[in-house]
């Protein structure tokens, strides 16, 4: 701000040339300053007493607005404040791909108590006791006059459970309305659903939330009230329900102590069958294990969580990335004799067999270490790496469940040549079984990348090529050699030109080595051979055949039957018309030109 001076130099010199007293000048100015000062004083008191004044008004207007508001309504009791903020319920149903209820919501309610509006807590202890065993009637009675105001009971209640809790007449007993989340199905799916449990509770509601499964891993999808619509699943429940029961009976023949199994679109990468046993009741989830193996819970999902040494199904990689590089062909001879010595290893065959000099076809039909081995040595540590990557073999499955990012393979973290031999044929790397699901749908599939998903998809997705077209039948044909002519030959279902590759793993011990008598089995198929459609996985953790005196426990005695009753159920179900076998010619009939 400029502010005038009270003796301004020109006017002072202008009254002493005239003979005025120029201390005038300054009180002059001084007087007018101070004026000044007054007016702005003045019109900033006159502003604050209006905003004031304004603010006094809106103020008393709401509140006479409020109370004639107040007066002109129905009287209501106030809300209790147990009931804290409204809380939101809903949750959108879970069905399979054709529309089937696998979850939803059923109306229920919990059950509280206000003690000191009990008339008799004595015998309401006693009556609770006798509805719920799993309630005690002394320290229910010490709650009820410890002089709390509130107490829960029972988060769920059955309409029979509620009319007897009414019956006890007590008006310090109340109920409060629930949604919880219901699966009708039982065990079917369970490791898929997952389950559930309330998040938020209030009085008058309670917040379902998703603990495992699906249901956890698409908890915000399933809460927004934005996509009310059922989350359509890629699971179809006949086929479902069909593999679990096959599954659990074979599980049972073979004697093993856990078995899982993986039913996938090669064209769109659907999940349509995934089953896990033991398995458990979503609507009665277990406790998870404290002690013991992790493995040996019935929440633990074999076919994401499970990484296993896998065996001789991670041959046909070997072989497709050696055709792929133009190292090999089918009729390419690779020398099979035993034992082949690396350094301090002996590379040996099963049952110290000696195969000699074979086709790369044969490698696969026989199931050769030795030939796996030398054709890797060929393709070298990098490129095994880069394509065994390029499957999706050292990465976390996509799969929609919670549980799929932990379940990483476990990849060596050096990769000397003894690694790439081990490796060649399905030891010293471990994958689940959707792991290879996904990479045996992809050769099924022309080469061209599949990942798994559990929602329902309607189109393919394209993704990059893995591996040449030609490479990719060329895989696929060796693996129908393995059924027809090697060691898979109980996998053969007439009609439906089952391809497949078998696969035994010794089981680590966890203090170190391998368990002499313990064995990890997979079969791997593909069907049918001719048009690939549809890819097969089945585990069995610790199987032993002993219908013979002698046990055996190699995969084509115990996967493999289990996977050809699989395909021979579950093929009709697809929608797969068999396949007639050519007619022989009749010799009687032929006509010589």
């Amino acid at each position: 701000m400029i502010r005038t001076p009270l003796r301004p130099l020109a006017r002072i010199l202008e009254a002493r040339r005239r003979g005025e007293n120029p201390d005038s000048i300054e009180r002059e100015n001084l007087r007018l300053r101070h004026e000044a000062m007054r007016d702005k004083s003045r019109a900033r008191a006159e502003t604050r007493l209006l905003c004031l004044g304004l603010a006094f008004f809106t103020a008393f207007t709401v509140i006479g607005a409020r109370m004639g508001t107040l007066a002109s309504g129905q009287p209501m009791e106030p809300r209790s404040a147990l009931a804290g903020t409204e809380i939101s319920a809903n949750r959108a149903d879970i069905v399979d791909r054709n529309g089937r209820i696998l979850a939803t919501n059923l109306r229920t309610y919990a059950l509280y108590a206000h003690p000191k509006d009990m008339i008799d807590p004595a015998r309401v202890a006693v009556e609770l006791e006798k509805l719920f065993p799993e309630l005690d009637a002394e320290t229910l009675e010490r709650r009820f006059t410890d002089g709390r105001s509130f107490m829960w009971i029972r988060r769920k209640l059955s309409p029979e459970q509620m009319q007897a809790v009414h019956d006890i007449g007590d008006p310090g007993l109340l109920f409060g309305p629930r949604e919880m989340r219901l699966y009708p199905n039982g065990h079917l799916a369970a490791h898929i659903l997952g389950g559930s449990t309330f998040g938020a509770e209030g009085v008058h509601s309670a917040e379902v939330i998703g603990m495992a499964g699906i249901e956890k891993a698409q908890d915000d999808r399933l809460r927004d009230p934005g996509h009310p619509e059922p989350l359509a699943l890629s699971i179809d429940m006949t086929l479902q329900s069909t593999v679990t029961e096959v599954l659990a009976t074979g599980m049972q023949m073979m004697n093993a102590k856990g078995a899982a199994a993986v039913l996938m679109d090669v064209k769109t990468g659907e999940v349509l069958s995934m089953a896990s046993l033991p398995d458990f009741d979503p609507n009665d989830r277990p406790q998870p294990l404290l002690t013991g193996d992790p493995g040996d819970s019935p929440l633990f999902n074999r076919a994401v969580q499970g990484v296993y040494e896998l065996g001789s199904t991670f041959k046909i990689f070997t072989v497709a990335a050696a055709m792929d590089l133009g190292l090999v062909t089918p009729d390419t001879i690779i020398d099979g004799k035993t034992p082949l010595v690396w350094g301090r290893f002996r590379i040996k065959e099963f049952q110290n067999k000696n195969y000699g000099m074979q086709t790369v076809a044969e490698v696969i039909e026989h199931s050769s270490n030795v030939g796996t081995a030398r054709i890797a040595l060929q393709i070298g540590a990098l490129r095994q790496q880069a394509f065994l990557r390029s499957l999706g073999l050292f990465d976390p499955t996509p799969v929609e469940l919670v549980e799929a990012p932990g379940a990483r393979p476990l990849v060596p973290t050096k990769w000397p040549e003894i690694v790439t031999i081990t490796t060649s044929y399905g030891h010293g790397m471990s994958a689940s079984p959707m792991h290879l699901a996904a990479a045996y749908a992809t050769i099924a599939n022309g080469g061209v990348k599949v990942e798994p998903t559990l929602l329902r998809r309607d189109v393919p997705v394209n993704g990059p090529r893995v591996m040449s077209e030609e490479t990719a039948r060329n895989s696929v044909d060796m693996l129908r050699s393995v059924v027809t002519k090697g060691t898979a030959s109980l996998a053969e279902v007439p009609g439906y030109e089952v391809a497949g590759k078998t696969g035994t793993a010794d089981k680590p011990n966890p203090q170190g080595g391998y368990y002499p008598d313990k064995v990890v089995n997979t079969f791997a198929s593909v069907f049918p051979a001719s048009d690939p459609q549809y890819v097969l996985i089945v585990t069995l953790d610790e199987p032993v055949e002993t219908t013979l005196p002698t046990p055996r426990r190699t995969a084509g005695w115990t996967a493999v039957p289990v996977s050809a009753e699989i395909i021979r159920r579950t093929a009709p179900l697809l929608g797969l018309r068999p396949i007639a076998p050519e007619p022989e010619p009749d010799h009687l009939l032929a006509v010589r030109n």
